[in-house]
């Protein structure tokens, strides 16, 4: 039977290999993905997410989390929420819910209490160091303090045909007190059905937004688009229509993948992305625009090892 799981950026290498071993098995694409995202959450080198995860102006990490079950369209979301660990835990068990099923700063942190999730400090001293040396360099050399917004974000189908969509974020380094970027919105920074497929996006979330770009790729997908072309189609149109309104697009790149397995990938800058099926192991690509084009290279495994991060 065909599985498969597609996330953004290299640093879901090591969540994506544990959540492949559990869709081999024959586990639910729910509890796959949870564990996938953990992984990345749980990682303190992985500086855009979870513990460890960059603070905003007052040295506070924020984190945003969100969960779409593509049977029934049941979402569960988190914003602002600060001191627990595995905030997509959190977004997932509200997605249980029939109302009440996005949550934010407090009230997120109120529900987690009550529901008997972990409290932790997830700020680390490595990412207060970086937040310490950012206000500096912004005071000394007058420059913007945003910086970094590498979501994790994945899709994931199960061999019994259900997918499901989840993404996990601190935002923008430095970011304004309760900013809250595309991450956990839906349509935005996540959407899924899975008699269609699903997608999921990274990058600016104030731009990404505009476009409501994971709904997008989705819908293109219903209408028998490729993966491929429906990623390309809806990145490359709101890229074009904010260059053309705005004069500027921000960094945007969007993952997915349909009910048959079959994924596709658009970015308009330089990006890495993680797959894997039922016919190709937990591989690291790179990706980049060329020619209003997506083309993407399996990673060297040097470039992989050094790269962290990113």
């Amino acid at each position: 039977m065909k599985w498969g799981i597609i996330a953004t950026w290299r640093m879901a290498l090591d969540g994506v290999v544990e959540g492949s071993k559990l869709l081999r098995k024959e586990e639910l694409s729910g509890n796959a993905i949870e564990k996938a995202i953990q992984c990345v959450e749980n990682n303190p080198y992985y500086t855009s997410v979870g513990y460890g995860g960059l603070p905003n102006e007052q040295g506070e990490v924020e984190l945003d989390a969100a969960y779409m079950d593509g049977d029934n369209l049941s979402i569960g979301a988190v914003a602002g929420i600060k001191d627990f660990e595995n905030p997509i835990s959190i977004a997932k068990d509200l997605s249980k819910n029939r109302f009440n099923i996005f949550l934010v700063g407090k009230g997120a942190e109120e529900y987690a209490t009550s529901n008997g999730f972990k409290r932790k400090n997830m700020l680390t001293e490595e990412s207060k160091r970086k937040w310490e040396e950012r206000k500096k360099e912004v005071y000394r050399n007058n420059l913007t303090p945003y910086d970094g917004h590498d979501t994790v974000g994945m899709v994931a189908l199960d061999t019994k045909g259900s997918m499901v969509s989840a993404t996990s974020t601190s935002g923008l380094f430095m970011k304004k007190r309760g900013r809250v970027g595309d991450s956990p919105i839906p349509g935005s920074g996540f959407y899924v059905n899975s008699e269609i497929g699903g997608a999921t996006a990274t990058g600016l979330g104030e731009d990404l937004m505009k476009g409501c770009i994971s709904y997008e790729v989705v819908r293109l997908m219903k209408e028998d688009y490729t993966p491929q072309q429906a990623a390309e189609m809806a990145l490359y149109e709101l890229h074009n229509n904010l260059e053309k309104k705005r004069g500027k697009a921000g960094a945007m790149s969007i993952v997915c993948m349909n009910n048959k397995g079959e994924w596709g990938v658009a970015t308009n800058v330089k990006f890495s992305f993680v797959v894997s099926t039922s016919k190709i192991e937990p591989t690291v690509f790179i990706a980049y625009m060329e020619d209003g084009k997506t083309v993407y290279k399996e990673a060297e495994k040097e470039w992989v090892n050094l790269n962290i991060n990113d």
